[in-house]
């Protein structure tokens, strides 16, 4: 897998003789001792071949086992490893000490001398437990389907929120895990008068109170992100600007048509979660509009929890969207697998009743028959290609159709008679500015063309004259 990924870069680099002795002080109180996972030391030990792991439980399919194997696959080979085998184990339930059970850990431990593999990884979470248990027997690195991710994104992240919202997830992960890290986490002291305390206290102790410290601390980071995020929303949304968010499983081509939509050069690549950053572009509509479009992580199958706490902030800026933009890889044979599972995941973060539109995408590369059968089980879908264009102009109009109305700036003196326009300024624009006057209410208000309508009587200014 990808080499060190610092969890905090953020002493790295620097030089210490810059720093006062007081500086210096605090910096080394933050340090876990040598040989501990720790803050700037990678928590996820390199991988060259590896061999892949699943349970089949009792109401699976043989089919819903290898799909989830092959994007484990995908998952082991964006993270730069090989995946050179498989084992599948049938049981209703996972083996409370090993996961597969005594005789498969047998098998599993000839299948990796005989490969060559110096990592087992499953596709699904391990208990610490099992975790320790299984290296113990296999003599190889085990490792699951999360720490897999999390390594992924970890490779990925580029913002200081990104790589602050990785770090809280890996650190997440790790705490429960510090036992099984080996002798440096023994105790320091012997036997004796005050050895539980002091200098007797365990290593693991220290660690997990310095671990504990640090997600502390990048908790209050990601909620400083998560307000300068919302001061720009409110920018937004004063100016009246629409939000479109662009979600989707990864790698279905979400920032493909961002570009296309938009005409920018956000990254692209043919790899699992190659965007983790969000990105905002302006896109232009028929009716002289303009909306805000958004672009963020993708979702997997078994999307670490960690990961969903992390980035929940970033997810939740699709709750302020006026239109979710629903993406799929129409060409994927697991297509209708991955609409569940990013659906699960909005419901997760209560985006679930939000108004949307299905995009299927990669038209230019899917059968008709698949295509249609799409579109019927999908009422309202909108296929398109992303590379070739095909289809985005119906998009951008079903966009324009979907989005609420727009606003304009509207100066008026209401009379008290008529109370009900303002009312209705106030439920269905901004009323930036009001005064109450001998002659009637004082009104500067940005509304939409029916109320701007209602309130041409009496306005001084008008923002919709002419735009018929």
């Amino acid at each position: 897998m990808a080499d060190e990924h610092p969890l905090s870069g953020a002493d790295e680099g620097e030089p210490e003789l810059s720093l006062s002795r007081a500086q210096r002080r605090r910096e080394r109180a933050q340090r876990i001792e040598e040989g501990a996972p720790r803050e700037g030391v990678a928590i996820f030990r390199p991988v060259e071949r590896a061999v892949l792991v699943a349970l089949h439980r009792g109401g699976q399919t043989t089919h819903d086992v290898d799909a989830s194997l092959d994007e484990l696959e995908l998952l082991v080979d964006t993270a730069g490893a090989v995946a050179a085998g498989r084992v599948v184990q049938r049981r209703n339930v996972p083996d409370v000490a090993t996961f597969i059970g005594q005789g498969k850990v047998a098998e599993l431990k000839a299948l990796c001398g005989s490969l060559d593999a110096d990592a087992a990884i499953f596709d699904d979470d391990l208990s610490p437990a099992q975790q320790r248990t299984l290296e113990e027997r296999l003599g190889v690195k085990v490792l699951d389907r999360t720490i897999v991710i999390l390594d992924i994104f970890a490779q990925h992240a580029s913002s200081r929120e990104g790589k602050a919202q990785v770090e809280l997830a890996q650190l997440s992960y790790l705490l429960p895990r510090l036992r099984g890290w080996g002798a440096s986490l023994s105790r320091q002291a012997g036997r004796g008068i005050g050895a539980r305390r002091g200098p007797g206290e365990t290593q693991l102790e220290v660690d997990r109170r310095k671990i504990n410290r640090r997600i502390t601390r990048l908790r209050s980071d990601l909620v400083q992100f998560a307000a300068t995020r919302r001061l720009k929303t409110k920018d937004r949304e004063r100016h009246s600007v629409p939000t479109v968010a662009l979600v989707g499983y990864t790698n279905a081509g979400k920032s493909t048509l961002l570009n296309r939509l938009t005409g920018s050069s956000v990254l692209v690549a043919d790899q699992l979660f190659a965007t983790l950053d969000t990105t905002a572009r302006r896109l232009p509509l028929p009716d002289g509009r303009e909306v805000v479009v958004t672009d963020t992580v993708g979702f997997v199958k078994k999307l670490p929890t960690q990961l969903v706490e992390a980035f929940k902030s970033t997810l939740e800026d699709t709750l302020r969207a006026n239109l979710l933009l629903h993406v799929v890889d129409a060409a994927h044979p697991e297509a209708q697998a991955q609409v569940v599972a990013v659906d699960r995941v909005l419901a997760e973060i209560g985006a679930d009743a939000m108004r949307r539109i299905l995009v299927l995408n990669k038209a230019d590369v899917t059968d008709r028959d698949t295509m249609i059968g799409l579109e019927r089980q999908f009422s309202g879908a909108v296929p398109v290609s992303a590379v070739t264009g095909e289809g985005t102009d119906r998009l951008v109009a079903r966009i324009a159709e979907l989005l609420p109305p727009a606003r304009r700036v509207v100066e008026a003196v209401v009379p008290y008679e008529h109370a009900e326009l303002v009312a209705a300024a106030h439920r269905d624009g901004e009323v930036l500015k009001e005064e109450h006057r001998p002659e009637g209410t004082y009104v500067v208000a940005n509304v939409g063309r029916s109320t701007g309508e209602a309130l041409r009587p009496y306005a001084s200014s008008d923002g919709w004259l002419g735009t018929r």
